[in-house]
Order: structure tokens, then sequence, then C-alpha cells
């Protein structure tokens, strides 16, 4: 399958610092791997409630394979495919994979698979480093058979609000100016939109939030970069932060945001879109005029003709 990247000019991400902050991440992650292994875990939650069989399955975003290793003997999946944009993380997948499946390194802008090759997709925590977010849906659609199962999990605009606001405030205060400290995400409301934009039948988006406590502030900004989530937005500031610009961060962010026990909350907002390969067989809406039974009847009210206002049908029981 062929794809496009997106023009320089229009990238959000830096694609090739994300990679390079996942490759790092890789040899120490299992100490920050919380988040993905909590979402991994609600990722076969939703697939063990289909009512469906899917016998070979695609990992996207697989990190260190335990989101993998999670989905294989679920639901009937014989096998599981596992990938990652980052070497580094895909060879740890591998040497964790036993005879689950193969493991690659590859983008998901740019998959490598041929149409219809999977029963299932299920992305764990990595679309929200993608530029092409429509154009990476496109293309998981067409890599999955027909009435296949899209699932994924992404991380949402209202992550790490705390961290923002703190970060903006005390690079403003201190360097009398602000650039993009934390990557843009995605909004809710427009999950299910790319989903249908892309071609999905029966398109589904909803939210988790998920509140971790720490006992300070730069063991949060410490613990993303060990998850492999630093920033990587284009617009990034290129050059090392300043020390008196993070320690304001982390004391405004404990002035604003710490509760009575001193320990403070970081916010993550974990979007989850599930979408179909489109099939005949799948329901769909009726025609307009076509239903057999008035609502008025299913309702067990009197049908008015419009226009016409409702009165009380007893004058004498108004208040």
């Amino acid at each position: 399958m062929e794809g496009e990247r997106v023009p320089e000019g229009l990238a959000v991400f830096d694609r090739g610092a994300v990679r390079r902050h996942r490759d790092r991440a890789a040899a120490r992650f299992a100490g920050a791997a919380f988040l993905v292994e909590e979402v991994a875990e609600r990722l076969a939650d939703r697939v063990d409630d289909v009512r469906r069989s899917f016998p070979l399955a695609l990992a996207l975003g697989c990190h260190d394979g335990r989101l993998g290793q999670k989905l294989v003997g679920r639901k009937g999946i014989e096998r599981v495919v596992m990938c990652d944009l980052s070497p580094a993380f895909a060879a740890r997948a591998r040497a964790a994979a036993g005879q689950a499946g193969p493991v690659l390194a590859t983008d998901e802008e740019l998959l490598p698979f041929r149409p219809a090759s999977f029963d299932l997709i299920v992305g764990g925590l990595s679309l929200h480093w993608v530029n092409d977010l429509p154009g990476a849906l496109i293309q998981a659609r067409m890599a999955l058979r027909p009435d296949g199962l899209f699932l994924a999990a992404m991380l949402g605009g209202e992550t790490l609000r705390e961290l923002r606001r703190a970060l903006l405030e005390a690079e403003a205060e201190v360097e009398g100016g602000a650039s993009p400290r934390v990557s843009p995400l995605a909004d809710l409301r427009d999950a299910a939109a790319l989903l249908q934009r892309a071609g999905f039948a029966l398109p589904v988006a909803d939210a988790d939030t998920l509140t971790v406590s720490y006992a300070d502030p730069l063991d949060l900004m410490a613990e993303l970069r060990a998850m492999g989530e630093a920033n990587a937005a284009a617009g990034r500031r290129r050059t090392f932060s300043r020390r008196a610009t993070l320690l304001r961060a982390a004391g405004l962010y404990r002035a604003r945001f710490a509760s009575a026990d001193g320990r403070v909350p970081a916010t993550f907002q974990v979007l989850y879109l599930t979408g179909w390969a489109p099939d005949p067989s799948q329901p769909r809406p009726l025609r307009p005029g076509s239903a057999r039974t008035r609502l008025a009847e299913a309702l067990g009210s009197e049908e008015r003709a419009a226009g016409e206002r409702a009165g009380p049908a007893d004058p004498e029981r108004r208040t």
C-alpha cells in the first residue's frame, strides 16, 4: 500500500524527533509503562466485548510488545502482527513476541500492508503523533478486511492541561515570551468525524480521563521523557529549556494544583476511536419515509399535524 507524506510546511510534528524520543525511551520503558499498560488493558477489554472473532490482528504502535501480548488468544485471535515507528521499540517487542507473529518498524503514515490484510487493527497510544491523521486512518481502513474492526486509543486535547498552563506562564514570566512546550492534541469532537471522513462505517468516539499524582512536577517531566512522550511539535524551541524556567514552572504547578498532601495531579485524556471497514452485511439507516411504524404509536401519543398546537385534554385540569 502506498501513501504520501504530509508536505513539510504543513507538518505539526517532527516525526524524526518522535522516533528518536521513542528509541531513547525503549531501554527504560518498563519503569514508565503505566499509561500504555492501562490503556492496552482497556483496549483488550473492548475487543472482548465484541461478538466476533478476529484471527489476524495488527497492533499499531506496539511499544515494547505489551499491547500485542494482551491481544493474543482473545476473541479467536491466532496471530498478531506488531509494528512501531521506533526500531528500538520494535526490537524489544520482537524479543517478547515469541510465536505471536512478526514485528516490524514502520511509520503509521506509510503502512506497508496490502489491502484487506487484517481482521482487526488495534492502535495503542501512537496516533496522536501522526501529522496526517485522516490519511493514516484511511490506510488502516484499507488494510482491514470487509467488516474488520478498527479500535485505537490516542491522547486527547485535555492531556497535561496543568503542565501546559504552568509552562506557558513560567516562560512568559522568565523569558518574556512563549513557545510550544507541549504538543498539540486532537479534540474529542473531531474524532468521530475523522473516522467517518476516512470511510469507516459505524464510527464512534469516546473518552476516558486518567489522573495520576506525582510528588513533584519535575518527576512528571522526567517520566514523560521515559515514556517517549517528550515534546515533538515542529514549532518547538530547539535549544535546551532554561533551568530557571523549569523551576518556575514547577513552582507555579505546585501553587496552582497541589493537593493538601503536596502531591500534584497530571491529567491524561484518552480518546477511543472505533470503526468498521464497510461491508454490505452491516446495518444501514432506512430511507426517509420507509418506516412502517409511526413514532406516535411507539410513544403512545396522539399524532398532530404540523403547526397544530397541543392543548390540555381536560380544561378543568389546567394549573
